[in-house]
């Protein structure tokens, strides 16, 4: 994993010549520190190292072909089975760059005597599987009729876990956050009150000049990718290597101030759920997406909790719009008529309705279209009817609704907690290089 004591006497070694030889020159770097013949450069041999291997070996530790397969069924999962032929080769060797990054990262841990028992990594397959409403069970099988399997979801649980927990031992102990910088933010974050925050995902890849071309046209499909329909979570999960990785890129709640000067010129002129192109940060390509927009420190109104019930009739399969215009009237009518929530499941027995009741809906978690329309509602009004053939039409009646207090910020702990990430975060990037420099990878 490390360079050896003659390793690294000989990097120190090359460090004192160049250092030497820029002071008889007079003091100015060569332009061409490595070398390299200008014009047509001779290469001797057949093979061709950018064309990717199906298979490595980290340090000893073997990435199958299979590893790869499963992994790659993960991300074609979430363009819902959609993506081109041509595509695949470019996904398989990011997932095989990923999973190479796996390999280090669990090495790390383990190397620090840092351990991440099974029961920690089932009880994380629970969410899970929780997350796409099965059982573990019903979810393995799930994944091996995709063509994925429960073991390549928990290599990448175990990854995430291991690399969280040597961050928490090697890295966050030596960040440093001052007492005064919190409190400036916080100042700022006043002075800032009633400007427009942002709730940001993010996508990070890393890139050297050398790399910069292909990082970027990499970068460049995702982009396509999630605007065709992608999940942006999935593929942050996937191929972000930024800490925020884990919980699908979200950076949480921050002002354009707060960005960097190219993401926040992209925030700024980005509509909520939309995604950029690949914006260039130093160390590599970032790709933002917009999710939501509110104002700092003052009550926004989608932060409503609403009390809703919800009236749904389903069609026949194969019924065509004019079959179900009358019944779509007839509940539109029987919504607007019944007088209120109260009598909604005798009104809804009436016409072979079903009903629905929630009463901890956030206006925010409603499509831009329903909040608009029921935040304008008063109690015991509906909607009008919204749905499809397929999945039926409804109507969502407001039964209630507990308007926000205004806020008073983030306290003095989320700030310090905030700003503490983000320096892990650059921190974990250079020990991600770090270890990538020193291993030894076999490509087969």
């Amino acid at each position: 994993m490390k360079l050896g004591t003659f390793g690294r006497a000989a990097l120190l070694a090359g460090g004192a010549f160049a250092a030497a030889a820029v002071a008889q020159t007079g003091g100015t770097a060569p332009a061409n520190p490595l070398n390299i013949p200008g014009g047509n450069v001779q290469f001797f041999g057949t093979d061709d190292p950018s064309v990717r291997k199906a298979t490595a070996i980290v340090n000893g530790d073997v990435i199958t072909g299979t590893d790869v397969d499963h992994r790659l069924a993960l991300i074609v999962l979430a363009n819902g089975g959609k993506v081109p032929a041509d595509e695949l080769p470019r996904l398989r060797a990011q997932v095989l760059r990923n999973l190479v990054d796996e390999s280090l990262q669990i090495q790390a841990a383990a190397a620090s005597e840092i351990k991440v028992e099974p029961r920690d990594i089932d009880n994380y397959y629970q969410q899970y599987a929780k997350n796409f409403q099965r059982s573990t069970k019903d979810f393995s099988a799930y994944l091996r009729t995709q063509g994925s399997s429960e073991a390549s979801i928990k290599r990448q649980i175990h990854g995430e876990i291991a690399w969280s927990r040597l961050l928490r031992r090697e890295i966050e102990p030596f960040v440093a956050v001052g007492e005064e910088e919190v409190r400036s933010v916080i100042e700022r974050l006043n002075a800032a009150k009633g400007t427009q925050e942002y709730r940001i995902g993010e996508i990070f890849v890393s890139a050297t000049p050398e790399t910069a071309a292909e990082t970027r046209a990499n970068a460049q499909r995702i982009v396509d990718q999630v605007r065709r329909g992608a999940s942006f979570l999935a593929y942050a999960r996937q191929f972000s290597e930024a800490s925020t990785a884990a919980v699908g890129g979200d950076l949480g709640w921050v002002r354009a101030e707060q960005l960097p000067e190219p993401l926040s010129e992209a925030a700024r002129v980005l509509r909520v759920g939309q995604v950029s192109d690949p914006i260039a940060i130093p160390g590599g390509f970032s790709i933002i997406a917009v999710q939501d927009t509110r104002q700092v420190l003052t009550a926004d109104p989608r932060d409503a909790v609403l009390s809703l019930k919800q009236l749904s009739v389903t069609f026949p399969k194969g019924a065509t719009r004019q079959q179900m215009e009358p019944k779509v009237v007839q509940l539109a009518q029987t919504a607007q008529a019944m007088g209120g929530c109260g009598r909604a499941e005798e009104a809804a027995a009436r016409i072979g309705a079903e009903v629905v009741s929630s009463d901890q809906t956030r206006a925010r978690d409603l499509p831009p279209a329903l909040q608009e329309m029921l935040l304008k509602l008063n109690v015991g009004q509906a909607t009008t009817p919204f749905g499809t053939v397929e999945d039926g039409v409804r109507v969502l009646v407001l039964c209630g609704r507990d308007d926000p207090d205004v806020t008073n910020g983030p306290s003095f702990d989320q700030v310090y907690a905030r700003m503490e990430e983000e320096r892990v975060n650059r921190r974990a990037q250079r020990y991600l290089r770090d270890l990538r420099r020193d291993a030894v990878v076999d490509y087969r």
